[in-house]
């Protein structure tokens, strides 16, 4: 009998679907097929390329509601998110089809060659570890450019989104792309480590990209490390977001809310750690709660519903925990602090104040609905405390003095810094972090890079 992994639904408990897993051989032959897929694809010319990638971003926008509605069973995000991030996704590609080619031109450089320059061209295939927070939009980001550029991606999703990793999949072929140039992969979840390591080390396999725990991220580069393949993470993150003395709270503290709180608070780029100034922590607070209390938790369908379900049940038990031994440590719960009761995967929408280093809900990365609320006495020791983590993805600075905002904003240890917005990405703009939050970039000319060969030609006078 083929053995299987489930996909639930984590608002309702109940089974979606079902997938074979695929053994190391049937592994090993999608490698091969993703292969040739990509050798046909790197054959065509750049600019028709484009043309096919601007047709996907169109088949996901006339599938829009479909794909929504499958991200939202999956997972549980909220319906509106969940289209916001397949036009996300379409945007993503709008943006490659038009400036794409031109960042892979050539690029000439004197010397005293009669010619010279740097080229960029395709790698092969990309292995691709993918997360379950935005099933589409992780997926997209990566593989959008790196298609482009004349790759294969070879995909192991998230076992709980099987179904949006497989209409991805569909996208592509629909569009026009090779059938196979993105091939998802179904893995048994109990052996990925000893399956990673296997597609890693695959002589087909020419780089591998993760977005996920700062854990498998370190696995996964070892790996590639030990194959001499290129990589790229995009790893945990721990954000603060940083509300100065001379801020305009009131948006402060809605942003920080709507930062808080979406995709349940399952992003890697939520405001975890919310730093304020004492001199005006406390219309913060009052603002923030409000927003927080405003913001309506429940069926993920319902389209005023704003805080949905946690994607498994794991990941509840795991915020319990880590605001359980907070409160233990002697941490104040200001709002929530724990499961909803009833069907499905809820925990209420929780903000804690009176943290400190040694609390889960500073040391470790919070993965939900929980805000760590930390007052300072001035900037300087804002800093001290957004940096006073292992993570390094990205960071929010308030100030109604842009100037200020970057003086500070540029002490923090980030790889990324948004001033008087909450963080978010954007395909014109490269991504990624650094420290514990990983490494390389995706997005952007920058990101269209990553997974190519700069070559050197020197042709001699």
């Amino acid at each position: 009998m083929t053995e299987t992994i489930e996909t639930t639904n984590p608002a309702t408990g109940k089974v979606l679907a079902e997938y074979p897993i695929q053994s190391l051989s049937d592994i090993d032959r999608e490698i091969e097929r993703t292969g040739a897929a990509q050798r046909t694809w790197a054959a065509l010319p750049v600019e028709r390329r484009a043309e096919l990638i601007g047709a996907l971003g169109g088949v996901l926008r006339e599938r829009a509601d479909d794909l929504a509605a499958l991200v939202t069973a999956e997972m549980g995000k909220p319906l509106g998110e969940a289209r916001a991030e397949v036009e996300k996704c379409a945007w993503n590609c709008d943006f490659y089809a038009a400036e794409g080619a031109a960042f892979l031109e050539p690029e000439e450089i004197a010397t005293a060659a009669a010619s010279s320059y740097v080229t960029y061209e395709p790698l092969g295939v990309i292995f691709a570890v993918m997360p379950w927070n935005f099933p589409l939009w992780q997926l997209f980001r990566f593989a959008v450019p790196a298609m482009l550029a004349g790759n294969g991606v070879l995909l192991k999703h998230s076992p709980n989104v099987t179904g949006s990793a497989k209409a991805a999949e569909q996208a592509c072929v629909d569009a026009g792309l090779p059938a196979g140039l993105l091939n998802v992969v179904v893995v048994d979840e109990s052996r990925i480590a000893e399956v990673a390591d296997h597609i890693i080390e695959n002589p087909g396999i020419a780089g591998v990209t993760l977005t996920g725990s700062t854990r498998a991220g370190g696995h996964v580069a070892a790996t590639a490390g030990r194959a001499l393949k290129k990589s790229v993470l995009e790893l945990g993150g721990s954000d603060p977001f940083i509300v100065l003395s001379d801020a305009d709270v009131a948006t402060a503290a809605v942003h920080a809310a709507k930062s808080r709180l979406m995709c349940t608070g399952q992003t890697c780029i939520a405001a975890k750690r919310i730093i304020v100034e004492e001199s005006v922590a406390d219309a913060f607070q009052k603002a923030f709660l409000e927003t927080i209390a405003s913001m309506p938790v429940g069926d993920p369908t319902d389209p005023q519903t704003q805080v949905g379900p946690l994607a498994r049940p794991d990941l509840l038990e795991t915020l319990e925990r880590q605001v359980e031994e907070s409160v233990e440590g002697g941490a104040t719960l200001l709002c929530g602090g724990g499961r909803i009761d009833g069907e499905g995967n809820f925990f209420a929408p929780t903000v804690l104040t009176d943290v400190t280093d040694d609390m889960p809900v500073l040391r470790e990365e919070t993965f939900g609905p929980v805000a760590a609320l930390v007052r300072v006495v001035d900037e300087d020791e804002a800093i001290k405390v957004a940096n006073a983590t292992e993570y390094g993805l990205a960071a929010s600075v308030w100030s109604q003095d842009p100037d200020r905002a970057l003086r500070v904003g540029r002490q923090v240890e980030s790889g990324a810094l948004f001033i008087n917005s909450f963080v978010s990405s954007d395909p014109r703009l490269p991504f990624g972090g650094i420290k514990r939050s990983g490494f390389g970039r995706e997005l952007g000319a920058a990101g269209l890079r990553e997974f190519t060969n700069l070559r050197t030609v020197f042709v001699a006078k």
